[in-house]
């Protein structure tokens, strides 16, 4: 998708490049990117074949880069697909990536895919989310852990935290909400460090501002016979206490927006017990 930097030419040619300064376009986005990833101008010309010197005449707008050079550097810096259209739009190039409506006729393929993915992992819930953790598809898994979920939160459009942090969600049922929440906040927090998304911070403000009722004993605190490889999820449900491992999964190189910002997350059983409960529930 992306060809060799453009190169920087002799002398003269760099002579040239000064005598004829640029609006500052693009530049400053880049800088802000790459400054995000603390990565210096020259870590960044050496990963993209070029020069500090034209990193530097770049985000000061003293050279206009060319697209493919700019898709390069936002290769290397990981910056977003979306924003990757901001820094084309800001240097005077088209967009190079659709935002298709996920409901569009073109996405039907990826819309049954996700469907029989989701179909897949049942008896174990599975869910997609966008960007801002909007619930896009669920399964059978999903549904059973809403149960009893007040309507105004299962109105659309659902949100994945806003469900499992509210006070009238799954708060009340997380025996280790304190561990879970923080794990959430912090996965948000990773993001928005990585993104520059209002969206997604507005989300984070309204569920880090829920408040989070002392949960008595921790039946995860206090400790279990299961060895755990990462934090899990312990939810009652119907009398019973669930366990799950989260697992979170995202598409390799997306052309489109919309796909780009798609993740599957997945609950696995982390306890023979809760696959044994599922199997029977759902299967």
């Amino acid at each position: 998708m992306t060809t060799a930097a453009p190169a920087q030419g002799n002398v003269r040619g760099k002579a040239k490049e000064k005598a004829a300064p640029h609006a500052p376009g693009a530049g400053p986005l880049l800088r802000g990117w790459r400054e995000r990833r603390r990565v210096s101008q020259l870590e960044l010309a050496l990963r993209a074949d070029s020069s500090a010197r034209h990193i530097s005449f770049v985000e000061t707008g003293r050279s206009r880069p060319s697209e493919e050079f700019l898709l390069r550097l936002a290769d290397h810096l990981d910056v977003p697909v979306r924003e990757r259209n901001s820094l084309l739009l800001a240097a005077g190039y088209a967009p190079r990536f659709r935002e298709t409506p996920l409901d569009d006729p073109s996405m039907g393929t990826l819309r049954e895919g996700l469907e029989q993915l989701l179909a897949g992992y049942e008896p174990y819930p599975a869910l997609v989310v966008d960007a801002t953790y909007s619930v896009v598809a669920a399964n059978r898994g999903i549904a059973m852990i809403l149960d009893g979920i007040p309507g105004h939160l299962l109105a659309p459009p659902l949100n994945a935290m806003r469900l499992t942090l509210h006070p009238e969600g799954l708060a009340p049922r997380i025996r280790n909400l304190r561990e879970w929440r923080g794990h959430l906040l912090h996965q948000m927090e990773r993001q928005i460090a990585l993104q520059r998304s209002d969206a997604l911070r507005e989300v984070y403000e309204e569920v880090a501002a829920y408040p989070v009722a002392d949960p008595g004993v921790d039946a995860f605190a206090a400790g279990t016979d299961v060895p755990y490889f990462a934090l899990p999820l312990r939810i009652e449900h119907d009398g019973r206490l669930l366990s799950f491992i989260s697992s979170i999964s995202t598409f390799n190189t997306p052309m489109d927006v919309t796909v780009a910002e798609l993740a599957i997350e997945t609950l696995l059983p982390a306890d023979p017990a809760t696959a044994a409960y599922l199997r029977a529930r759902l299967s």
